[in-house]
């Protein structure tokens, strides 16, 4: 495991110093400093988890931080006690509203008598939220079915009250898998159809990726689907920063829209501009199987992509046996940069990613192994989240779970530099408490610091006293140095965000802490021959 290190800018300079006043002979009783390097390793520890759902059978999909700090859940239940109240019949798309420590403030069913099944939520710019998924109903809160499941889109006011709802899709079989709100305040969906009419026109054969453009009442602008005479089916998509949009997914085919196809199942990553025309496609994997279920486009404008993988040959290397993560980088053409396979001999697969603050990558889905990668699985499948640096390299990993078989299917970096993660428990042991039935919505808070503070050690006890601790607006710092030169602020990722030059003789002041978000800092004192470093929060 790789830590990063924070060292202080003039530790070269205060050691030549000191060393240089040691040769003259000069015994420095009160200011020789031992420096002991304690690096605080990455750790990573549930800060909180919840069961939500009922007796029944409770399926989380999607998970997304909300503006007000608490966080709201999407998947589907066919559950109508415990948490879960006014079920229509059958599985119901299902949305919960937490708070920042997990408890429940709202909670909404939604749909008919048929199943209904949310896979993808988003928080709205005016507060409220849309969902996506697919309905077999047409009744109760759904209307428009244009026959056997279609994507079924609602809009819900900030309180979950239904404002809108559009069902899209054809005779057959449609089922959206992800949604996303546009710059231009619309919605685009994307997801899979094997209808050739309804809404749904350019069915290449088989299921297609079917990619949907709605304005900002839920109507229809345009539709596209991608694909060749073979399976094609799109999980993810994301709106780029030029206006387009990136979609990930699989493709058997290698005819129509799709070539390159290494066999099998492939990786399939495809770039439309914003009017939905193709601007380029690739296939990536190798003989083998490859779903990519996740895509984001990252900070250097090209995309990274996530599913599983059991190929070893063609774009796959490194395959540890069975199926293994996959994680792709790719540049803004769809170059392949760099791959890497995680896990172990049994199965690991990947149904989330995102990039992190620091650059890198956090993935999270779920494991049955327990070696190569893999550490800590308690039994079946695990929860397993793994960190990458911005190179893929591993720096650290968690299994989450009990006995029994536990799933991961969403993630995202908080506010606060933590991780929420949620998917299916079906465990009521190890780290998995309160299960109220077969299989519930499993929200797990972590905890987690790659950041090394060298904190120092001196002959003399010199502290750093701050207070008040948690602060709200201000923090007062206070030392016995009489000579500190700079205070600097550092969060849980080692970024600076705050930095004060101080007077020669100031060895007290009031740090204004209001712009810094809700969590753990490390507050840095530096003196000419000091240096020493308190932990705060800020609530």
């Amino acid at each position: 495991m790789k830590t990063r290190q924070v060292a202080p800018a003039n530790y070269r300079n205060m050691f030549l110093l000191s060393a240089t006043y040691l040769r003259r002979g000069i015994f420095l009783s009160s200011w020789i400093i031992w420096f002991f390097f304690l690096p605080l390793h990455a750790q990573v520890a549930i800060q909180w988890q919840q069961c939500l759902g009922g007796s029944k059978q409770d399926f989380a999909h999607s998970i997304q931080q909300t503006a007000d700090g608490g966080y709201v859940v999407a998947g589907y239940t066919n559950s109508n006690n415990g948490d879960v109240s006014g079920n229509h019949g059958s599985n119901d798309f299902w949305v919960v509203k937490l708070d920042g420590s997990g408890n429940i403030q709202w909670q909404k069913c939604l749909g008919g008598t048929g199943d209904d099944v949310a896979r993808s939520i988003q928080q709205t710019a005016d507060g409220g939220y849309v969902v996506a998924g697919y309905t077999y109903s047409n009744n109760g809160d759904v209307s428009g079915n244009h026959g056997s499941n279609d994507f079924w889109v609602v809009k819900l006011d900030g309180t979950g009250n239904i404002q809108w709802q559009k069902c899209l899709g054809g005779t057959f079989e449609d089922d959206a898998l992800s949604i996303q709100q546009t710059t231009d305040g619309g919605y685009v969906v994307a997801g899979y159809t094997w209808s050739y009419n309804g809404d749904v026109s350019g069915n290449h054969g088989s299921p297609d990726c079917w990619v949907v453009k709605l304005d900002g009442s839920g109507t229809l602008q345009w539709q596209k689907c991608l694909g060749g005479t073979l399976y094609d089916a799109a999980f993810s998509i994301q709106q780029t920063t030029d206006g387009g949009y990136v979609v990930a997914g699989y493709s058997e085919s290698n005819n129509g829209d799709v070539s390159g196809n290494h066999g099998s199942n492939d990786f399939w990553v495809v770039k439309l501009d914003g009017s939905g025309t193709l601007q380029w496609q690739k296939c990536l994997g190798g003989t083998g199987i490859e779903m990519a279920y996740t895509i984001v486009q990252t900070a250097d404008g090209g995309y990274v992509v996530a599913g599983y993988a059991n190929s070893n040959n063609g774009d796959v290397s490194g395959n540890h046996g069975d199926f293994d993560y996959w994680v792709v980088k790719l540049d803004g053409l769809g170059t392949l940069q760099w791959q890497k396979c995680l896990g172990g001999s049994d199965d690991d697969w990947a149904s989330s990613i995102r990039q992190t603050a620091d650059g890198g990558y956090v993935v999270a889905g779920y494991s049955q192994s327990n070696n190569g990668d893999v550490s800590g699985n308690q039994g079946n499948y695990d929860y397993w989240v793994v960190k990458l640096d911005g190179s893929g390299t591993l720096q650290w990993q968690k299994c989450l779970g009990g006995t029994d078989d536990d799933r991961a299917t969403s993630i995202q970096q908080t506010v606060d530099g933590w991780f929420v993660v949620t998917g299916n428990a079906s465990s009521s042991d190890g780290d998995v408490s309160g299960n109220q039935g077969t299989i519930d919505f499993w929200v797990v808070k972590l905890t987690e610091s790659n950041t090394v503070i060298f904190e120092t050690t001196l002959m003399e006890n010199r502290g750093l006293p701050v207070w008040p601790n948690p602060a709200t607006t201000h923090l007062i710092v206070a030392s016995k140095e009489p000579f500190i030169q700079n205070v600097a602020v550092f969060d849980l990722l080692g970024q600076k965000c705050l930095t004060i030059a101080l007077l020669p003789t100031e060895n007290q002041l009031t740090l204004d802490v209001s712009s810094l978000a809700p969590g753990i800092y490390f507050l840095e004192a530096q003196g000419t021959f000091s240096r020493s470093v308190a932990k705060f929060v800020r609530k």
